[in-house]
């Protein structure tokens, strides 16, 4: 098996972690399990002592037509996905201009922008096991119960890119904060906003070191400079004890915390 040397503090889009080997997922590998698969880390905190990590290989990274469909390798960047469209004149990929990420990881949250979503133009996936069907698989607002590796996605294939979607996308982040982060901490509890419950329990702009619930958008956890681990997660953990205590409501998060200690806990306040 081959591995990569990943720095975090420059590889993820927290701008936070240590270095690590990460093993290679490659068409020639036989077993994934014990590891944990990552892809551009941009909604991942990463602990000191993480899982033993896995990343697909670069021969995962492309994007192809065949039969009138689009198939694109789980390992492509967003914006690849993007400018492919934009130059090719494809439809319903617009809003992947505005969300960084890769493919795979993409899929696997069902990530999207309001009520547009990764899944809504989705035919299959394809895994280590085989292909899936969509109606094969759970899915619902930032989940799936995907549980392998997905290598490919294949989509619809609809011609008519729009700009003024691009714009529309735009302005929808035009609220987000620019300091390093991994995107929307918390995801928002039925009927309300993680954002307003953080802001109103008193911890929107609330500093732990370098770390802060940002004061443009208080569910945007940030990192203003040389953030730690350890202040990142009393953030988390001090705003879901808040919201619960105040409102009675868990907030449940959208950023995955990758650290050993962390995901053995047994708290219910704790992140998946």
């Amino acid at each position: 098996m081959h591995y990569k040397s990943l720095n975090f503090s420059k590889y993820s889009s927290f701008k936070l972690g240590g270095t690590f080997n990460v093993a290679l997922l490659e068409k020639n590998t036989q077993s994934y399990n014990g590891y944990y698969l990552i892809g551009g880390c941009n909604n991942i905190l990463i602990g000191n002592n993480p899982p033993p990590l896995m990343m697909l290989s670069k021969e995962y990274d492309y994007i192809k037509i065949e039969e009138n469909i689009l198939k694109i390798g789980a390992a492509t960047p967003s914006g690849k996905i993007a400018s492919f469209c934009k130059k090719h004149n494809i439809a319903n990929f617009e809003f992947l201009s505005h969300l960084p990420g890769k493919l795979g990881g993409l899929v696997f949250m069902n990530a999207g922008l309001k009520e547009v979503e990764i899944f809504n133009h989705l035919l299959f996936i394809t895994t280590p096991s085989g292909e899936k069907n969509k109606n094969e698989l759970q899915y619902g607002y930032r989940y799936t119960n995907i549980t392998e590796p997905i290598l490919e996605a294949a989509f619809e294939l609809s011609y008519g890119y729009d700009k003024e979607k691009v714009q529309i996308f735009k302005t929808m982040r035009a609220n987000q904060p620019s300091t390093p982060s991994a995107g929307s901490c918390f995801k928002n509890p039925p009927n309300d906003y993680a954002g307003r419950l953080i802001e109103a329990v008193g911890l929107k702009g609330k500093m732990r070191g370098d770390m802060c619930f940002s004061q443009k958008h208080a569910n945007f956890l940030v990192n203003t400079n040389k953030g730690r681990f350890e202040d990142a997660l009393w953030l988390i953990q001090e705003a879901q004890k808040r919201v619960y205590e105040t409102f009675n409501i868990s907030l449940e998060c959208e950023i995955i915390v990758l650290d050993k200690a962390y995901m053995s806990s047994d708290s219910p306040l704790t992140c998946p």
